[in-house]
């Protein structure tokens, strides 16, 4: 369950963002994941549940948007959506790929409350 490592390395960053901004609570965290690293995101929900009970992002909304899987054929130069376990080319049929989306974690957006009661993202 690799979810639960995303997670943690997620809030150390959402809790030093907060901090940084002096905020007293997170209320929100938008984060991309691609396909192509195999997380199930309702596992990923329960990992930050639990992970983050009893710190400043406990009961924080946790919005998670699955990015698809786009390469670009090497021989012909061709932009495609690969399938995870198949990488051929649908215009010339090489399977010589360059994965340009759906492969990297991004934190998108942080949504804090301050100490004084205003919200900042």
């Amino acid at each position: 369950m690799h979810e639960l490592s995303i997670a943690s390395e997620m809030l150390q960053t959402v809790l030093a963002a907060a901090a940084e901004h002096n905020a007293g609570r997170v209320e929100a965290v938008r984060v991309e994941v691609g396909v192509m690293r195999l997380v199930v995101p309702e596992i990923l929900q329960m990992a930050w549940e639990a992970i983050t009970e009893g710190t400043p992002a406990g009961g924080s909304r946790l919005e998670v948007t699955e990015v698809p899987l786009r390469g670009r054929c090497r021989e012909c130069g061709s932009d495609f959506q690969p399938q995870l376990d198949n990488f051929l080319c649908p215009h010339c049929g090489h399977a010589d790929v360059d994965i340009v989306d759906g492969s990297d974690i991004v934190l998108r957006s942080v949504t804090c409350r301050s100490e004084g009661g205003a919200s900042a993202r």
